[in-house]
């Protein structure tokens, strides 16, 4: 049986589409998250982002990889049912942890977030992967949007820099362009969201957001995951988030020491 957050069409449609909302998934964590959230935006990690250039208004903070710096980060992920859910979502028996993620959007930031999959960005391939995406204020018109499907897509969408807008690795060729999926016509997934709800979508699904009008904050919460067939892959060139001198190789399991497994069945 799925997990109760969860009924068998939740799974199959995100076996289908790449992208599923996960309604409460953080719900009793979502204190413990903002009290995450106002720290790292106080003590900011190495990887910590200002997204606007001058003259542009608002804030667009982002930062990850600090689930080890900061406590409440670490609690939430442990209480919350977001390893079993995600198993049964992959399909996987495992489920390791990759990394967090923090985006807030103050009022009034009304660029928004581009285009892209996060998988050509990233140093992990598999079928098996998955990231929640968790506001924690209500969300109306600055909701995540993700393309259904475009997690099959033949070839990846070419990776760029959100700031300078220039591509991210040097082999522009081996990409497909960034799609304008309002003007192509594209399944477009959008929720109404409260604060603990989640989308989950596959590192393939190609996602993006709105800029935030709505007089109030929009922070959120991601965190993201792998499962029993995700193998390290090498890129051409530094990976984000980058977890220089991990000394593995192509084709091996991420090191559990630095990506613990939060969940092994022997089912």
């Amino acid at each position: 049986m799925p997990h109760p957050l969860l009924s068998a069409n939740d799974i199959e449609t995100y076996q289908r589409d790449g992208v599923v909302l996960v309604k409460g998934l953080f719900t009793d964590q979502v204190d413990l998250l903002r009290a995450g959230v106002e720290r790292n935006m106080m003590e900011p990690g190495p990887y910590a982002a200002e997204n606007l250039r001058d003259g542009e208004a608002g804030r667009f903070f982002d930062d990850y990889c600090n689930w080890t710096r900061i406590p409440e980060f670490q609690q939430a992920i442990e209480a919350s049912p977001a390893a079993a859910v995600a198993a049964d979502l992959m399909g996987s028996s495992t489920v390791q942890l990759f990394h967090d993620h923090v985006l807030v959007k103050e009022p009034g930031t009304s660029k928004p977030t581009p285009w892209h999959q996060d998988a050509p960005y990233y140093f992990v391939e598999g079928k098996q992967t998955i990231s929640f995406w968790s506001p924690l204020d209500p969300v109306r018109k600055a909701s995540l949007r993700c393309v259904a499907g475009s997690h099959k897509w033949d070839r990846p969408v070419l990776p760029t820099r959100w700031l300078a807008e220039t591509s991210f690795y040097p082999n522009d060729a081996d990409y497909m362009p960034v799609p304008d999926p309002d003007n192509e016509g594209m399944d477009i997934r959008e929720f109404e969201m409260e604060p603990g709800d989640a989308v989950a979508f596959n590192f393939k699904t190609l996602h993006g957001a709105r800029g935030n009008d709505s007089g109030r904050r929009r922070r959120a919460f991601s965190l993201r995951l792998i499962g029993d067939d995700a193998r390290y892959v090498e890129r051409p060139g530094p990976t984000s988030p980058p977890f220089p001198d991990h000394g593995m190789v192509a084709g091996q399991q991420l090191r559990t020491d630095w990506f613990p497994m939060l969940l092994q069945s022997s089912g």
